[in-house]
């Protein structure tokens, strides 16, 4: 049987995160230390490390079948692989940046301007659009260090905590893009192998739905019952088991991460007691 070949970055966190998800699904790695390629003892899966920018050709020429990528990458590289899933790690900016001391009047600031940037494929696309016309200065490396000493007027480079910026004297004036990891296929991968991938996919999503939601246990009393279950989006509806002092239930539900304290908040005011609120490992529909 054919197994799956999918590549990851070869060290950072993009690495980690990956290979840390991979493990959430079930799958065991043999990772050798400096390795480059290593297999799954208990999935049809080899994972291969290597460079980031090197990942979307190797897609483009089937010699990976998949990779775990950032999007940002994918869109100066090679936008037109296909996407299959949006991880939700590795989140970041991809900006334009300019001094701190400089006055920012718009997009037309970037006229004539002199532009660092590891991404001119990108910048460039969305200057034009704008009919803005710059001067790309292409720099593999610390691009923000580019107008501290007189090669740029302005950097496009990737932005996470803001911290590099804030180092360099720079300061974010237009996010070109927003970018987090993804699962991406070659479009040359065999229906043999794409079975396997799917399967991947499927343990992938249940343990994003199980990172993005919370299982929630209360304490209603009978007479609330309705108004409390009405707080509730589940997964279908919550389930209602009663308790052994009369005139009381226990209801089980799952909530959304994002409005998991606007909830509680609301099945208080309803009445809810003994709230227990439990993580979810995976979850699968």
């Amino acid at each position: 049987m054919r197994k799956l070949k999918i590549a990851v970055q070869k060290s950072g966190r993009l690495h980690d995160d990956s290979m840390k998800i991979l493990k959430e699904c079930g799958i065991s790695i043999n990772n050798g230390k400096g390795e480059l390629k290593a297999e799954a003892k208990n999935f049809p899966l080899e994972v291969f490390y290597l460079r980031n920018g090197d990942i979307p050709q190797y897609l483009k020429d089937g010699v990976i079948d998949a990779a775990i990528i950032g999007e940002n990458l994918l869109v100066e590289k090679a936008n037109d692989l296909k996407r299959i899933e949006y991880l939700g790690f590795s989140k970041c900016k991809v900006s334009l940046a300019i001094p701190k001391n400089e006055t920012y009047t718009g997009l037309e600031y970037f006229n004539e301007k002199r532009i660092a940037t590891s991404y001119p494929h990108t910048i460039s696309k969305y200057l034009k659009s704008h009919n803005i016309n710059a001067n790309l200065h292409i720099i593999n490396g610390s691009v923000e260090i580019a107008p501290n000493i007189g090669l740029a007027d302005a950097v496009f480079d990737i932005v996470s905590s803001g911290s590099t910026l804030f180092t360099n004297n720079l300061k974010e004036v237009e996010v070109v893009l927003k970018s987090e990891a993804v699962l991406v296929v070659s479009p040359s991968i065999s229906s043999e192998v794409n079975t396997i991938l799917e399967k991947l996919q499927f343990r992938l999503q249940s343990v994003l739905k199980g990172r993005g939601a919370k299982y929630v246990l209360l304490n209603a009393p009978n007479d609330k019952l309705n108004e409390i279950i009405a707080c509730l989006p589940g997964m279908k509806s919550p389930t209602v088991l009663p308790l052994a002092k009369s005139g009381w239930s226990s209801v089980h539900s799952v909530i959304n991460e994002n409005e998991f304290w606007n909830i509680i908040d609301d099945l208080k005011s309803k009445g809810a007691h003994g709230i227990l609120v439990c993580p979810i490992e995976k979850m699968v529909l």
